[in-house]
């Protein structure tokens, strides 16, 4: 009777990678049948010369014929390769892996971040996750692997500081402390459809810069309580395991960290705290080159932005920015010579061959994440070339233009909507660029504005960002879970990383929904001298 209850129980488990491979097979042969029953749809967009709207037909693509299985064969390297998120994150570990081999994360980690609370610890974390959207994906491939490591040192589970850094990102990844990046993207969009009612409506940079503020507090506040009091209960401890793969009883850890620590205090403190004085020194003099960078109009300044660009934000954030595309190289360049200088000044590296080594074991365990995004890669070039996502998005803007809704009602409506879109078609841009023709004009027509329209659209994109497998960074997430998980027989799959969210996902959603209603209904400002309402 037991044996028969332990078979019953003992479940098969696919690991994320050959998941990920029998996708790509299932969307090869999905796209056949749905392109032969010639499922499409049409969306308006509109004509930015004319201002009026023009329908454009999109199709299921059969990826399975002579001349498209060519094409997949041709990209398969240039998928892989230009994945933004794999050479980011290659580009952010070597910054962390050497700045952890001359012992200045382990510094910081046990002089510095020792001395804050469990909750003042995952606020940090989580309000850096929230800011980071300011520019590109920095908060997935910096703030993941970062905080795993720290949260190591600190004695708490790693997977907890994944978690953290993981959803504070992806559920608030519209919005931040200030002007960045996802506003330059949607306000081109927001302007165009607001011009099919009003030629006169003007959207400016900062039309929702009160907004994201306030929120970004609330959600950084708020996650970190969801954070600690439920997440955290339910993943359990991080058992830490000696040379020879022993569990160590926190007990024992304890007496020897002491010993250890009263044995080395003396000889080491002195080192430590010199190699924390060149560290600070070295971080001043590169936040001042940066700064000077990014200020326009100076002798030899403004290497960081672009000057074809006429306002400030946009010369940035714009597409062309050089501090956009080389901020992930910036910040691991800051990494490096940070950590290079601490060692120097700490004495814990005696030559560039010892660093070198040290820094090439923090890459030991990279080598699953990498063969993981390979095969997610191609699997999602796929579901692009195939057209579904978008399909499913066009006809979900097609469906919300007939429904006839006012005030909250539309709001709500909206909301939901696009959020499940988001599900599919994970861009913000590419959503907003469907969307907008519809959302905008009928917003507008309820008496509200153009720019809440855009509020809506940040909320509904930071709602399930973090929950879809089908999103670009989702992919780091689950592998570090991976890296850090202490049962390989049993890997974290695809439906228990999102498991672990779900109580984040479920609780910040309901914090977005409040949050745009009350705005609503109290009316405050989302700019400066911009409202809710016209």
């Amino acid at each position: 009777m037991q044996e028969k209850r332990k078979l019953k129980l003992k479940k098969f488990y696919f690991h994320p990678i050959t998941v990920y491979f029998l996708a790509t097979i299932f969307i090869l042969i999905i796209s056949a049948v749905l392109a032969h029953f010639q499922v499409q749809t049409t969306y308006n967009i509109v004509n930015t010369t004319t201002k009026e709207l023009e329908p454009k037909l999109i199709s299921v693509e059969n990826l399975l014929t002579y001349s498209n299985i060519k094409i997949i064969l041709r990209n398969t390297i240039t998928s892989f390769a230009s994945f933004a998120p794999l050479t980011m994150l290659l580009l952010s570990l070597i910054g962390i892996s050497i700045a952890n081999a001359t012992g200045l994360i382990d510094t910081v980690s046990q002089k510095k971040l020792k001395k804050l609370s469990k909750f003042q610890l995952t606020f940090i974390v989580a309000f850096l996750g929230v800011i980071s959207s300011l520019i590109s994906d920095i908060g997935y491939v910096l703030l993941i692997p970062l905080a795993a490591l720290i949260y190591e040192k600190n004695g708490r589970n790693p997977i907890l500081g994944i978690i953290t850094a993981f959803a504070s990102t992806a559920f608030a990844s519209s919005i931040s402390i200030f002007t960045g990046w996802t506003d330059v993207g949607l306000i081109p969009y927001t302007r165009v459809a607001a011009h099919l009612i009003d030629n006169q409506a003007h959207i400016s940079l900062t039309a929702n810069l009160i907004f994201i503020i306030i929120v970004s507090i609330i959600i950084s506040i708020l996650g970190t309580i969801i954070i600690e009091k439920v997440i955290n209960k339910k993943i359990g401890k991080y058992h830490i395991k000696d040379i020879n793969g022993h569990t160590l009883k926190t007990s024992e850890l304890i007496i020897t960290d002491i010993e250890e620590a009263e044995q080395n205090k003396i000889a080491t403190e002195k080192k430590e705290k010199r190699g924390m004085r060149y560290a600070l020194i070295t971080s001043i003099i590169l936040i001042v080159i940066f700064i000077y960078c990014i200020i326009p109009n100076l002798p030899l300044s403004g290497l960081l932005l672009d000057k074809n660009e006429t306002s400030y934000v946009n010369m940035l954030f714009g597409k062309s920015s050089y501090l956009h595309s080389a901020f992930t190289f910036l910040v691991a360049l800051f990494l490096t010579l940070v950590g290079i200088s601490y060692g120097i000044g700490a004495k814990s590296i005696k030559n560039d061959k010892e660093l070198i080594e040290k820094a090439g074991d923090y890459f030991k365990n990279i080598g699953m994440v990498i063969i993981l995004i390979f095969v997610f890669s191609q699997f999602l070039s796929i579901w692009r070339m195939s057209n579904i996502g978008k399909v499913i998005a066009s006809s979900l803007a097609n469906l919300l233009s007939h429904l006839e809704f006012t005030d909250i009602p539309l709001i709500m409506i909206s909301l939901i909507i696009i959020a499940f879109a988001g599900l599919f078609t994970t861009s913000i841009t590419t959503k907003w660029q469907i969307f907008s023709p519809i959302v905008v004009p009928m917003f507008m027509q309820a008496n509200l504005s153009p720019q809440f329209a855009q509020i809506v659209m940040r909320a509904a994109d930071s709602m399930t960002k973090g929950i879809t497998p089908l999103f670009g960074s989702f992919i780091i997430y689950l592998g570090y879970l991976n890296i850090y998980n202490q049962n390989k027989q049993k890997p974290i799959t695809i439906h228990s990383a999102i498991k672990m969210l779900t109580p984040y996902f479920i609780l910040i959603s309901l914090t977005w929904i409040l949050l745009i209603i009350i705005w609503y209904i109290v009316g405050i400002p989302i700019g400066p001298n911009v409202y809710p309402t016209i």
